[in-house]
């Protein structure tokens, strides 16, 4: 999912998608797309929505990461439940691996996910950190390893969700469609999914980083200067 318009980080993403800023001075997309092709998915979609050529450009066609990339165009910001069915609709296939492409995760870690999730109706990353910091990033109620809560309001909860997420067709079901108005978000689906009984998987993931802000920009690129 790149197609977010990145308000937070305003003004640089007036002139840049926050997907092809960079973390440790390489794009955040190039890094997501080496680690889905180490995590052994061959086939993208690529959601892309405000300033959707500069992201399309640094992806390309998918080779130079081993993949092979196909686009799908989000005109208007209706959430990223939207944004998934906009792929699904294009052709994407149950079970499906989603992620937010403006999230630097640990190494290895989206391919732990990926055999963590095989077989689930469903799954979610969850981290400790970032922790969670509600209404942005809520807590996940995770118990004896299935979710029991998507958006958990117990301020006691460390384990935040995560931008990564596995769709089986048990889960899928709930995307068309959502209640309610626009934004249509995951979280929506997941919890539908989760009251109606199914077994969605809450896997636990290391570290993750994101731009929040613009000071972000310079602290994730420029290590030395969180020690001044």
């Amino acid at each position: 999912m790149a197609a977010g318009e990145g308000r937070r980080l305003r003004p640089l993403t007036e002139r840049w998608a926050k997907p092809v800023l960079p973390i440790d001075g390489r794009p955040v997309l190039a890094s997501l797309l080496r680690d889905l092709a180490a995590a052994g998915t061959r086939l993208v979609w690529l959601v892309t929505g405000h300033l959707a050529e500069q992201v399309e450009a640094l992806a390309g066609d998918g080779i130079a990461f081993g993949l092979d990339v196909r686009f799908v165009r989000q005109p208007e910001p209706l959430g990223s439940a939207d944004a998934v069915l906009r792929a699904l609709r294009d052709g994407a296939e149950p079970p499906v691996l989603v992620a937010g492409a403006d999230t630097l995760f640990g190494a290895g870690d989206v391919g732990r996910f990926a055999r963590a999730s095989e077989g689930r109706p469903g799954a979610i990353a969850v981290r400790r950190d970032p922790p969670p910091a509600p209404p942005h990033r809520y807590a996940v109620r995770v118990e004896d390893g299935l979710v029991t809560r998507v958006l958990d309001d117990d301020p006691s909860n460390p384990l935040a969700g995560a931008p990564l997420w596995l769709l089986g067709a048990e889960v899928a079901r709930f995307l068309d469609p959502l209640p309610g108005k626009p934004p249509y978000e995951l979280a929506t689906a997941f919890g539908l999914a989760v009251e109606a009984g199914e077994r969605v998987a809450g896997v636990e993931i290391g570290k993750t980083r994101d731009l929040t802000g613009p000071e972000d920009v310079i602290v994730e690129n420029f290590p030395y200067l969180a020690g001044l």
